[in-house]
């Protein structure tokens, strides 16, 4: 599987129009990859909190269209990162009733929508995503196309930028047959060597490869960490990016896992 991820660098000085234009030129840039992945709320801001509820848009929105578009044109299957997803008009406004969520978009190559993913764990100490967000509450893996090689799809787990500090759901993502976990975030730098050891550390102990995109340059005051990674099941990094925006392109051997977790049989061992 031919993966691309796109560590997008912006400030407060970018309109979010214009950037949804250039985070869709980079991905038909991309063209001849199986798979495209961009960052956690690259459009709305992923520390911009106070400009959520204007900058929240329902699923079929301005993101997802600009987004679809630019995977059929690229041929390639998306994962567009995150948005502030609005509840449409008569839909369930979630346990809190906020109706707002941080919720994943993996497109097809024909632009059409796969999955989405509400993120589960919502960071900021009763701050910031749990005082303003909804948590999600399904653990979500699907099936991706790899239209470069024209091998058989992939199953993809989806989490999102915290959820890496909580190993009990990339188990569950394990469980629901996962080969490939696909990790957005807006890390900052001040705990960036978290990030890369918590990447890897996920990948060793459920023998998966890790794809962590983040987000590069500051804004709303807080300087980003950079520095994504694919990551192999034996904890090996495969490609990883600086701490400015940039494209890491890295061919990863998912037909190979079987082979690699038949040599080190640690997971049927489980026992809990």
């Amino acid at each position: 599987m031919r993966v691309a991820v796109v560590q997008l660098a912006y400030g407060d000085d970018e309109p979010v129009e214009r950037r949804r234009e250039r985070a869709a030129d980079l991905v038909r840039a991309q063209a001849g990859h199986d798979l495209v992945v961009l960052p956690e709320l690259w459009a709305p801001g992923g520390f911009a909190y106070r400009d959520w509820p204007d900058r929240a848009e329902p699923l079929a929105g301005p993101t997802l269209k600009v987004l679809a578009a630019a995977a059929q044109d690229a041929g390639v299957a998306l994962h567009g990162g995150s948005v502030i997803e609005r509840a449409a008009e008569g839909d369930d406004l979630g346990a809190e009733g906020r109706g707002l969520w941080n919720t994943s978009l993996l497109l097809g190559p024909d632009g059409s929508l796969l999955a989405t993913y509400r993120k589960v764990h919502r960071f900021g100490f009763g701050t910031g995503e749990p005082r303003l967000l909804e948590a999600g509450d399904a653990v979500v893996a699907a099936d991706v196309p790899q239209p470069a090689s024209g091998r058989e799809p992939v199953r993809l787990g989806l989490a999102t930028c915290y959820d890496l500090r909580f190993p009990e759901l990339f188990r569950a993502l394990l469980d629901a047959g996962s080969r490939v976990v696909v990790v957005p975030a807006a890390w900052p730098a001040a705990r960036v060597a978290h990030w890369t050891l918590l990447g890897r550390a996920r990948a060793v102990e459920d023998q998966v490869f890790v794809v962590a995109c983040n987000t590069a340059g500051t804004h709303a005051g807080h300087r980003m960490g950079g520095r994504s990674q694919v990551v192999g099941p034996s904890g090996e990094v495969l490609a990883e990016a600086g701490e400015d925006e940039q494209v890491l392109s890295v061919e990863i051997d998912v037909e190979g896992l079987d082979a690699v977790r038949a040599a080190f049989p640690v997971l049927a061992d489980r026992r809990l």
